[in-house]
Formats: structure tokens, sequence, C-alpha cells
């Protein structure tokens, strides 16, 4: 099957945090907080994303109090953090939203990454993931993580449903009513 066929199909995209929606980067400040950076672009898709009916989460195997605040700012009402089996955790996720994992997306960067990806309907790596990831991958993205990678994934899903130039479009016709 094609990436436009397997994308086409999409009805839920699943990222993992660190590495993928950031470079991977945390910093550990001196009373036990951390920080980390997220790319805008990748941010601001995945609202593009949810408004055009496909829906958006998170899923990773590290716990951070960065996570469910960045998620909350995007709309994002799956996130599930500090998980022991990613894996486990996507049949959870499927069975609740009543999909079946052939209408699922994941990026992943990492070996954690590769039970979930191997079982998606389309799997993604940022450009840096490690050689093990994106030698399994359906695509790689041309972008590092935490630097767009996330975005150019949306866009390939959303154009290969014709819902991209409706997003554009958004922009462009924006004000054009109140004129």
């Amino acid at each position: 099957m094609s990436l436009t066929d397997k994308a086409s199909r999409i009805r839920l995209i699943l990222f993992d945090v660190d590495g993928v929606l950031t470079d991977g980067t945390v910093l550990i400040h001196g009373d036990g907080g951390e920080s980390k950076n997220f790319f805008i672009r990748d941010g601001i898709a995945m609202v593009w994303a949810q408004r055009a009916g496909v829906k958006v989460g998170l899923l990773s195997a590290r716990n951070s109090a960065t996570t469910p605040h960045r998620a909350a700012q995007l709309g994002l009402s799956l996130v599930y953090q500090g998980v022991s089996s990613k894996v486990d955790t996507l049949v959870k996720i499927v069975d609740n939203e009543r999909l079946d994992v052939a209408n699922v997306a994941y990026m992943g960067d990492d070996v954690v990454d590769l039970a979930v990806l191997g079982k998606v309907g389309l799997s993604a790596a940022p450009n840096d993931a490690v050689p093990e990831v994106k030698s399994r991958v359906d695509w790689t993205s041309q972008f590092d993580g935490g630097r767009g990678a996330a975005r150019e994934l949306i866009e390939v899903i959303l154009k290969s449903q014709n819902l991209w130039d409706g997003v554009v479009a958004g922009y462009v016709n924006e004000g054009r009513a109140a004129k």
C-alpha cells in the first residue's frame, strides 16, 4: 500500500514527546522542575488536524509536568505518559476510540517506540531518529524531532485526505467576508 493510501485512512495521529515534539533535550532545574522546547509549527499543525477532524494525541513512556501543559494549550485530550508498555496503551487507545490500528499513525524516534511503530497503519520518524527506527518505518520526515517533523507528517496526512487546501484557504480568506 502506498504512503498516500495509508495516510488517507488515518483518523488518529499519536506522537511520542521527547525526541519527536522536542529535540530530546530536558533541562532539569535546581528545584527539580524541568523545561522542554516545543516547536510552534508542530503545535499549530496539531490544532489544524483536530479542526479538520483528525484526532491527535501523545504517547510517552516518560512522565513530565510540561507535557500536559503543552497538550492543554493545543486542546489535546488524549495524553498518555509514564506508560510501562506503549503497545498495551495503544491497544487501549484504539479500543476506547473505537478505531482499527490501520486508522492510527504514530511518530517515534527511539527503540522504545518500535512495538507501536510495527502495529499502526502509518509509522513515521523524525529525520534524527535512531537507525533501528528509521529502517522500520513507512515514512521519515526531512525534519528533526522538535523542528517540524510532526508538522510535516500532519501535512502529509491532511493532503492525502484533501483537507490541507481547506486549512490554507481558511487563512487566505480570513477577513474577506467582513469587507
